[in-house]
């Protein structure tokens, strides 16, 4: 079986091929983040985890089921964006799923996971700390693609000149473009980092923020 964190950010099923209605579809991906959260569930399940790292992770399925509905609720406003903030919710499950073992963090002004910026080149500061006698670095999300990056305006990160060096300590800015972009538009995306021992890769993590754009 796959383990959660590969899973691709993209449903599977072709609901939003099926109606035009805005507030009926909202409604069909409430409920679908309401029923994918049990597959995720039962993966913990499958774990067989400490207690308080099962909690944590249950926590965090939790979490992102009320934050993602939230979203979907009051902030998409078209179906698109409905899919965009769907499948964010859904990685953040498979994340929360697959434990967060790396100190990682991404932000967009000063806000992580849930955030909101004007239309434009946006700031998106990277930080990790690797464990001791490992570095990390700035990694893959899939073997071709360092990013994972869905949205509503066409939005892309500049991938020139990135710092991929390993550091014990890593804080970096990377340039999300935005300049199509309206207010009301949603973009989400995955930084995947790597924690690098003896030149080899030995665990890997990814963190999905999602921006609303005012």
């Amino acid at each position: 079986m796959a383990m959660p964190m590969d899973y691709d950010g993209m449903r599977t099923d072709d609901a939003s091929l099926r109606t035009d209605n805005v507030d009926d579809y909202r409604r069909t991906c409430i409920d679908f983040i309401e029923d994918i959260s049990h597959d995720y569930e039962a993966w913990v399940d499958y774990y067989k985890l400490p207690e308080d790292e099962d909690k944590r992770r249950r926590a965090g399925i939790c979490a992102t089921i009320t934050r993602t509905n939230e979203w979907i609720a009051k902030v998409a406003q078209s179906i698109k964006a409905i899919d965009v903030v769907m499948n964010d919710g859904i990685q953040k499950m498979a994340e929360a799923t697959a434990g967060k073992p790396l100190q990682i963090g991404v932000f967009v002004n000063h806000k992580s996971g849930y955030t909101e910026t004007s239309p434009g080149i946006i700031d998106v500061t990277v930080k990790g700390t690797a464990r001791e006698g490992r570095k990390i670095k700035l990694g893959f999300h899939f073997k071709d693609d360092r990013f994972r990056i869905e949205s509503t305006c066409n939005a892309y990160f500049a991938e020139e000149n990135l710092p991929t060096q390993e550091f014990e300590n890593l804080d970096i800015h990377l340039k999300l473009y935005a300049e199509n972009a309206k207010p009301r538009d949603v973009i989400s995306f995955t930084v995947t980092l790597s924690e690098i021992q003896n030149d080899v890769e030995f665990d890997r993590r990814g963190l999905t923020t999602i921006v609303h754009l005012v």
